[in-house]
This record gives C-alpha cells, structure tokens and sequence, in this order.
C-alpha cells in the first residue's frame, strides 16, 4: 500500500465523524492564533516605541545640570537650583569633543500663551537654532530662528501643532503676535507634527524660543537647565558620552572620589532598554499562548486513543487480510498530522485577521511575524506527530487475533 492510499484512508477516517475531528482541531486553532496574535502585539508595541525613541533624534545624548546625588544630597537631574551647567561648558563641548557634531542648550519654562481672547497654557523651551537638526524635527510653516536671533534674545517662537491648532484654529499663525508673560513674542514657524515621546507626553504640545529669550525674558536668570547633543554617529554616542563625562570633571574641577555634579544620558541606552523590555514581554506573551497548543496536542492524543478503542475490530481486519504494523502505525499517525496541520493552517488565517482587526478595533499597534507564522507550522505539525505517535504505535501493536474478538 502506498502513501498516498494511507492519506486517503486516514482523510476518509476522519470525515466519519467531522464534529469530532472539527472540536479535535479547535484546540490547535486556537493555540495558533493566539501565538501570532500575541507575537504580532508585543512586536507591534516594541516597534512602536522604536519609533518614538528615533523620532526624539537619532545619535543623542541628554546633558543635565545636577545628578542623582551631589554632596550627600539627593538632587533631580535638570534642577534648575543646581548650577552646575553653564554656556562656557558646552563651547567647550563644541571645541574639544570631535565626535560631537551638534549642540543646543535647554531651559524649560512652563507659561500661559495669549493671542487674542485665546489661550493656552504650554512648556516654552528655551533652545539654539541647531535643535531642528538635532531632533531631527523639520519646520511645516515659516522658518525656525537664527543664530543671530538667539544671539540678541530676540522675542522669536516656534509653535508646536498642538499649540498652533489651539491658539490660531483655521489660521497661519506665523507673523502673529502672542503675549508671553506680558511680552510680546513673534511667530516665526510651526513645527511638523511629531507626535507622542517614549512615555506618552504630546510632543507638538510645546513651543520653541531662543534660549537666551527664555532666560531673559521668562524667567529672569542665566542657569542652564539641560543640552540637547547630536554625535557625528550612533556607533560614536558612547565615545561622546564618555569624552563629555571626562571635560565636565575636569571642568568642575571633580577629584576622582567625588560624584559627577551633572549626567549624561545615552538615548542608545534608552532604546537597547526598551528593546530588552518589549523582547521579554513579547517571548512571555508568545509562551502564555504557545501552552494553548500543548492543550490542544493532549487533546489530539486524546482523541487519537478513543478513535484506536473504536476502530479496534477494523484494525483487527486490515491486519488480518495483511496490513503490516508499519501500515496501521502510519495511517494513525498521519490523521494525527492532518488535524493538527489542518488547525494550524486555520489558526494561521485567524491570527492573522485578528492581528490586522486589532489597530482598528483597540488603537494597539500590531506586526506580524514571519517567524511566527512559520513557527505555528512547524510547532502545529511536530504537535501531531509527537502527540499522535503514542496511539499510532498502540493501534499497530494490536494482535489481529485479540483485536477481531474484540466488542
């Protein structure tokens, strides 16, 4: 008897009794499903926030004044009372770091804008015409200020869309005047959608103005709370990190047992984390759902036995008339496959479709998997065959004798 005659015998077994073989198979479904369902969500979330750490800016490293213990005490890195981060200090940057290729200090002031009987109350932040570049941010409308205009702090802003949408609904807000802290302020530009941070914040739900503006003209002192740097690559961010540590010591005149009175943070340490993060929760969410399968397995063997008990007489038969052990063994083995294979391929379909409904019906972001797709095939198929192997060899070590009296 040849292969292709065993399929078709063990196909025709199994559409005697297509409720059972359909429930049989549901268990795979649903494991297979749930696996590319799960894999897809955490690989959608860890694309995700991939793409909201590079959209921050790519090759960059935050510097703020303060660190996370000065002298004994307790101090929050940009902290504003802390001035231990001036503009002298980041020409120097500028000079003596090669593997820095941009730079733009940072003070942040939250403010009410007013323009008209509107208002909106929004984070200021205080930079240098070299941010755009450093954030990879481009300008939709108008233009961003210039060195020139950060030079003589001049009453320049660049709105967020978020602010623009509020404070000139309908209208082009640059070459519009608005009141901040009763100083009038000059739309220049308005800055390209960005979207939400790593942590959920609104990015458009900000404006920009010449740092020295800010100082000045907001909150009235000269400290630097932050600087934004841009390295000549991603590969030279640690080299930065590390060249910026040594001249800020050496600056602040540190000795080697006192902390560092600043920090430096590392955004490719940030993205290598959340990458470890979203990798760990995707393999846990893939195991939950991979368990379904074992489930369904057990339930192939289960079935696979009662099926054995039924058929014994025809087994019996078959083995009588000639059917070697090989034959009977490869023909419960192959309707085992075939369940479990059919049910893979049908929850491939399903986790499929449930992970392109999912962006649409809850707002997640979700990717597809190849690898997990061709994973549930292979998985589904060795499901089969192991689970199925143990009642193929029960049904073949029958003796035809036993088996033809058997009720």
């Amino acid at each position: 008897m040849n292969i292709s005659m065993i399929i078709r015998i063990a196909f025709r077994a199994l559409m005697r009794n297509k409720s059972r073989a359909a429930l049989t198979m549901l268990g795979i479904i649903i494991g297979v499903s749930a696996v590319i369902a799960m894999v897809s969500i955490g690989q959608g979330a860890q694309a995700s926030v991939q793409a909201q750490i590079e959209g921050m800016g790519t090759n960059l490293l935050f510097i703020s004044a303060g660190s996370q213990n000065v002298g004994g005490v307790r101090s929050g890195t940009g902290d504003t009372g802390t001035n231990t981060l001036t503009v002298a200090d980041l020409e120097a940057i500028r000079r003596e770091v090669p593997s820095v290729a941009m730079l733009s200090p940072s003070v942040n002031a939250r403010s009410q804008l007013i323009a008209g009987n509107l208002n909106w109350s929004t984070q200021i932040q205080g930079v240098s015409e070299e941010l755009p570049g450093i954030r990879k941010w481009t300008v939709a409308s108008g233009e961003f200020f210039t060195e020139t205009e950060v030079r003589t702090a001049a009453r320049v802003i660049v709105l967020g869309q978020t602010v623009a949408d509020n404070m000139f609904p309908g209208t082009d807000p640059v070459g519009q005047t608005i009141r901040v802290m009763n100083s009038p302020f000059r739309v220049v530009g308005v800055m390209a959608r960005k979207g939400q941070d790593p942590q959920g914040r609104d990015q458009d739900d900000t404006a920009f103005a010449p740092y020295t503006s800010v100082q000045k003209k907001i909150l009235g002192n000269t400290r630097l709370q932050s600087a934004n740097v841009s390295a000549i690559s991603q590969d030279a961010t640690y080299t930065a990190q590390a060249q910026i540590t040594d001249l800020l010591r050496q600056r602040h005149k540190l000795s080697a047992d006192e902390a560092n009175d600043f920090t430096v943070r590392n955004m490719s340490d940030v993205a290598e984390t959340a990458n470890e993060t979203n990798s760990i929760m995707t393999t846990l969410l893939g195991s939950i759902a991979g368990v379904s399968l074992l489930v369904g397995g057990i339930g192939i063997m289960n079935i696979m036995l009662v099926s054995v008990t039924e058929r014994t007489r025809e087994i019996g038969i078959r083995m009588a008339i000639g059917a070697r052990s090989s034959i009977v063994r490869t023909q419960f083995l192959i309707e085992s496959i075939v369940l479990s294979s059919t049910g893979g391929l049908i929850g491939i379909l399903l986790g499929v479709g449930v992970s392109l409904a999912i962006p649409a019906l809850l707002g997640w972001a979700t990717l597809i998997s190849p690898v997990s797709i061709v994973g549930s095939v292979i998985f589904s198929a060795a499901v089969g065959i192991f689970f199925g192997y143990y009642p193929a060899r029960k049904a073949a070590a029958l003796d035809p004798i036993d088996a033809l009296r058997f009720e």
